[in-house]
């Protein structure tokens, strides 16, 4: 396993994180199922565990509580608030009301007393920067958190962030979590110069792009992985964007193979290639998911690969851009749009 420095923090991070969010109901994980999933990475050298309080609506927290009981310090715990948790309408978020309260509520979830990492999971249009980034900066000050960041942010507003954080002499944003794959590179044009400047520590969600870069997904098979259950759009290929998905991972796959390498191997050895990342974040939900994703830790991909790769999917494209949850909601809501 590798390990990087997480952005200017000195925090040294495995370049694999392990993710947690087939951890609970979503992903029909028990206890002992999530216990042996973490047991393995942690002994494969991963030391990061991300979940999130909207993961099967707190489950995950739980399930990953139980499993990192005294061996707490040995771990960088990341968590992520702000989606819905339930129908009422301030339990989501990035208010001050709703931080500091769901901060207790991870906290007892997840059976500790800090979290070293806590994230915005999506920019809140409705509420201001200040008030977000003086709430985070108070409950740093607390002890409660040890660094913060945000996921999915656009780069507009990363930048508007660090310079609010300057204005208001407020405790800055250290990192940021986006969506990043080959079928996915849209970052490389916005968010990853934005993050190097700013020196943001950069951990990225969805390497296997809901796995069409697992190798499980190929012209001519029926699509079976549990993502399809839930966002079938994502693997309908009658849509444009999923036959060109379809169209580059039939030429990944022969890249992999001229390569000796599996296309989970080549595609978290790509994204892990950018110097702008730290980790990429891995989702497994059974143990067969997780060997197969460890094996890729220590990947390193030749330029003739890289530049391979760079012929089927163009650097800074998105192949569907609409699954980037990045999208400003001007673009989104038909209400907004010319206003």
């Amino acid at each position: 396993m590798q390990y990087r420095t997480l952005g200017r923090t000195g925090v040294q991070v495995s370049t694999l994180a392990l993710g947690a969010m087939n951890f609970g109901r979503l992903g029909n994980t028990t206890q002992a199922e999530v216990t042996a999933l973490v047991d393995s990475a942690l002994e494969s050298g991963v030391n990061v565990i991300n979940t999130a309080d909207m993961y099967s609506q707190g489950e995950s927290e739980e399930l990953v509580g139980q499993a990192i009981a005294g061996r707490r310090d040995d771990i960088v715990l990341a968590t992520t608030v702000g989606l819905p948790m339930g129908d009422e309408p301030n339990h989501r978020g990035s208010s001050r009301r709703w931080l500091i309260t769901e901060l207790d509520n991870s906290l007892r979830r997840l059976g500790v007393d800090h979290v070293d990492l806590y994230q915005i999971h999506r920019w809140d249009p409705n509420t201001s920067d200040e008030e977000t980034l003086s709430t985070l900066t108070d409950l740093q000050r607390a002890g409660k958190i040890r660094y913060f960041g945000s996921s999915t942010f656009p780069a507009h507003r990363l930048v508007q962030a660090q310079w609010a954080a300057h204005e208001h002499h407020l405790s800055r944003y250290v990192t940021e979590q986006p969506n990043y794959s080959i079928l996915q590179r849209g970052i490389e044009s916005h968010v990853l110069p934005v993050t190097e400047q700013y020196g943001l520590g950069v951990m990225v969600w969805s390497p296997l792009a809901s796995g069409w870069l697992s190798g499980a997904i190929r012209k001519g098979l029926e699509i079976t992985t549990s993502r399809s259950k839930f966002m079938p759009q994502r693997f309908d290929t009658d849509i444009p964007a999923n036959r060109a998905k379809m169209d580059a991972v039939e030429q990944l796959a022969t890249i992999a193979q001229e390569a000796g390498l599996t296309m989970i191997q080549l595609a978290l050895g790509f994204v892990t290639a950018h110097p702008g990342v730290t980790s990429a974040i891995i989702g497994p939900r059974t143990m067969d998911h997780l060997r197969s994703q460890l094996a890729a830790a220590d990947t390193v991909l030749s330029s003739d690969v890289l530049d391979a790769i760079d012929a089927v999917v163009a650097p800074g494209v998105d192949l569907a851009a609409n699954e980037k949850n990045d999208t400003p909601p001007a673009l989104l809501d038909p209400a907004l749009r010319r206003r």
